[in-house]
């Protein structure tokens, strides 16, 4: 290599160098590049992480949905096993359904396909408010989550012999806010169908059952599908204690009278062998009641009671059988009344329904519905509060009971005109009382006296009082209506509370018309009894007065409209009694009817007479014991 050639390449050699060091990247961009070439190889490390996730997760996805389709082939197994043809409604959503019109508002539950509330628009509960006073709260019924309303439909092959309509979900096939139709479609491609409608002005429901294709799925020798009703009463008035007697279960065999579970006590009524045109579970004041277009066939209805302190009334069951006949497309129609127990409704509902008001049973509810209950609309036509409506149909009936009335303090009158001698056969006979009855009885038999005629009267207006005594409580026209200090004149009035419970069921407040009555009661029987001899029963003095004492806690807890009535009836018989013996009945003029009737030639024999006899052999009978116990001695 010559010199030439070895400056040359000393020359590049410096050159390389020198260009190496101008163009050699700085310290921050060897970090930049460094950062750089690490942000790659974290993406790539990511990248190759996803990679390896996507592919167990394709592993994980083909392993759960194996999973997922072998439950699903169990859980469909399952329902095949548990509801056969009906396995398509074994699986669905509970919806809530809504029918409603101006009275009512309906809601029915897809699940099962019943009704699960019925909300009443113009009826309330009352309840105590946090500052204690009542407040109105929604009143709706067939609301508790306890209730049961569904058919077992038969079915062969299955364990259980059948499926129960509770258990299914049903399609909405239809759907507007006066009607509603739900189907439970089996997979032979009938169904079970309810259908629902309502309209304006009523609170009656169409209800109908259609049995699609299920002839060939129900067995032949099954002619009849049950309906299962269970039904736990709500407390909804505020007297529980009053209102369960007067809750159970009624219906009515076609061809007879409607008839009734017990009020008081459990209970199982079975109609065998009967058509069945209705069967209502009645509240007080409110029934929920199903009627069949034709008839049912047989029914087991029962009645339960429940503990006091239960959150429910009393529970109700009614087994139901509805005819089947195995046709292609089969229906049976019937309808709800779920509402109030308004007489005039129930009475244009046909089949006897209205009996379902407790009014009472033979002439008292006799009375009550043919009678007192017109004369009561009549006035509460023109006179808006129902406590002067009471104090009008006292006056009233006052009135037409008159007669009984002037027969009664005329028989008294006619007594106290003979006290004068009855005070004088006292003193002569002092020592011996069963000859004062004996000297009694023929005083009254020569003037023509009947010391009963003052009680015949009072017996006669006895099927009045008993009538009045179911009516108050049972006619809805009282609920929640209010006078003077009463709140509820289908409940007690309460004038004030106490802070402990009174004995003997009388509740933990006073009821002032209770109170009012009671006294009344006293005033008006000593002004009644002053001038009658009460010598041959001197128990009885007391009594009458103890009376009226002991009922203060049987009223205590009664309706207020009828303890109002009894007030009113109390204030008019004082002012009736008063203005008769004062102004109408001429003292002067019975004691001349007792003189002239002294003098008429006496019949033998008659009540006195054989009463007067029956008394001088007790008074014989005992003479003959007291001298054989001298001779003893």
């Amino acid at each position: 290599m010559d010199r030439n050639t070895i400056i040359g390449l000393v020359l590049i050699f410096l050159l390389l160098l020198v260009w190496q060091q101008y163009m050699a990247p700085s310290k921050e961009e060897i970090q930049e590049q460094q950062r750089l070439q690490d942000s790659i190889a974290l993406a790539q490390q990511q990248e190759d992480s996803l990679r390896l996730l996507e592919q167990q997760a394709i592993v994980d996805s083909t392993a759960g949905q194996q999973a997922i389709e072998a439950s699903d082939s169990l859980l469909l197994l399952r329902n095949r096993t548990a509801y056969g043809p009906f396995t398509p409604a074994a699986s669905g959503e509970a919806r809530s359904m809504v029918l409603e019109n101006d009275l009512f508002k309906v809601s029915v539950s897809t699940k099962g396909g019943r009704i699960n509330e019925v909300e009443l628009k113009k009826y309330f509960r009352l309840v105590d408010g946090e500052d204690g006073k009542e407040e109105k709260v929604p009143l709706k019924l067939l609301d508790d989550q306890k209730n049961k309303f569904g058919y077992f439909i038969p079915l062969a092959n299955l364990p259980s012999g059948g499926v129960n309509t509770d258990d299914l979900y049903f399609q909405v096939a239809q759907s507007d806010a006066t009607s509603l139709t739900l189907r439970a479609p089996a997979d032979n491609g009938g169904y079970f169908e309810q259908r629902y409608s309502i309209k304006d002005g009523t609170y009656n429901i169409g209800y109908e059952l259609s049995f699609k294709g299920l002839n060939t799925v129900i067995p032949q020798d099954k002619d009849a599908i049950q309906l299962t009703w269970v039904n736990y009463l709500d407390k909804l008035e505020r007297n529980s204690q009053y209102e369960r007697r007067y809750s159970t279960v009624y219906f009515k065999p076609a061809d007879e009278d409607p008839d009734y579970c017990s009020c008081t006590s459990d209970d199982v009524e079975e109609v065998d062998n009967k058509r069945v045109k209705w069967v209502s579970n009645a509240n007080q004041f409110f029934n929920s009641s199903l009627l069949a277009n034709e008839a049912f066939g047989s029914a087991v209805l029962e009645t339960k009671m429940l503990p006091e302190d239960a959150d429910n009334l009393k529970l109700l069951v009614s087994r139901i059988n509805l005819p089947y006949n195995h046709g292609q497309d089969e229906a049976f129609g019937m309808s709800f009344y779920i509402g109030p127990n308004e007489f005039d409704r129930l009475y244009n509902m046909g089949y006897e329904l209205q009996d379902v008001i407790p009014f009472g049973r033979s002439l008292f509810g006799t009375i009550n519905r043919w009678v007192i209950r017109p004369l009561f609309n009549f006035l509460s036509s023109f006179i808006g509060s129902k406590g002067i409506v009471i104090l009008f149909l006292t006056l009233i009936v006052k009135l037409l009971l008159y007669p009984l009335t002037y027969r009664m303090l005329y028989s008294q009158s006619k007594m106290g005109a003979l006290k004068p001698r009855m005070e004088h056969l006292k003193e002569k006979h002092k020592d011996d009382p069963q000859q004062q009855q004996v000297e009694s009885m023929k005083i009254y038999r020569e003037f023509g006296v009947n010391p009963l005629g003052g009680c015949l009267p009072m017996l006669l207006q006895m099927p009045i009082w008993f009538a009045l005594y179911r009516f108050f409580p049972a006619s809805i026209e009282f609920r929640q209506a209010s006078f003077l200090w009463a709140t509820d004149l289908s409940s007690y009035d309460v004038f004030f509370r106490l802070p402990f419970e009174l004995p003997f069921n009388m509740g933990a407040h006073v009821s002032l018309f209770t109170v009012l009555w009671a006294i009344t009661t006293l005033i008006y029987t000593y002004y009644n009894t002053r001038h009658m001899d009460m010598t041959a029963n001197p128990a009885m003095k007391y009594m009458q007065y103890i009376m009226p004492i002991m009922f203060l806690g049987f009223f205590n807890t009664f309706a207020s409209g009828l303890t109002c009535y009894l007030l009113f009836s109390n204030i008019l018989n004082i002012t009736q009694t008063i203005v008769t013996k004062n102004y109408i009945i001429d003292q002067h003029k019975i004691e001349k009817e007792l003189e002239a009737y002294r003098q008429k030639p006496k019949k033998k024999g008659g009540f006195q007479e054989r009463l007067e006899q029956a008394l001088k052999e007790q008074q014989r009978v005992q003479a003959e014991r007291g001298t054989q116990g001298r001779k003893k001695k």
